[in-house]
């Protein structure tokens, strides 16, 4: 007996989430089934409205419902400190977590020529149109090939205008044995050594 084509076309789009497989899919939809009927119908009301009210802040590309997202329009963040992720999701990361005080700019992905996404398919330009009294950009890429080579492209671009470049620094998490690092994490791990 083969499932109503309807909850067939419902898995298959939760499936295409990020980290959902067909399995995960399958539970995800029959756990709103043996729901109270309510349930479904305010997740459904909540996705029908995504598209409508949330857009990118015109700012710094981070996802909001207003005209400026809150960091941007925070008077008290550190306006000389911009941090550079590559997706709005890592702007969450570091909000959850109040380490950063500073503002954002969110790249919209990395630089990967083989895929065709140069710096013009970014938000590369809109970056350094925020440079005016920025002292600082802080490179949070990812450690992939491509997010190191986004981070060395935007490091010579604020080099050549005077702005000062820093990345974070990359070794080895807390409680791992060394014998289980790859030798680029020890060699990352290396290079920003500090004093004991």
């Amino acid at each position: 007996m083969s499932a109503p084509d309807l909850l067939t076309r419902l898995i298959a789009a939760f499936s295409r989430l990020p980290g959902v497989g067909e399995k995960s899919a399958r539970r995800m939809v029959y756990h709103l089934l043996q729901s109270p009927a309510d349930d479904a119908r305010a997740m459904s009301a909540l996705l029908a409205e995504l598209p409508e009210k949330i857009h990118p802040c015109p700012q710094c590309h981070a996802w909001t419902d207003r005209d400026l997202c809150p960091v941007c329009a925070d008077p008290k963040r550190d306006r000389g400190l911009i941090c550079v992720v590559e997706n709005a999701s890592d702007v969450d990361v570091f909000e959850r977590h109040r380490l950063f005080g500073g503002l954002y700019h969110v790249l919209g992905g990395h630089l990967s020529p083989l895929d065709g996404v140069g710096p013009d398919r970014l938000n590369v330009q809109s970056l350094m149109d925020r440079l005016e009294g920025v002292r600082e950009v802080v490179l949070a890429t990812g450690s992939s090939t491509e997010g190191e080579s986004t981070a060395l492209y935007l490091e010579r671009l604020l080099e050549a205008r005077g702005v000062k470049a820093t990345r974070l620094a990359r070794g080895i998490p807390m409680g791992t044995d060394l014998e289980y690092l790859d030798q680029l994490t020890l060699l990352r791990a290396l290079e920003a050594r500090g004093s004991a």
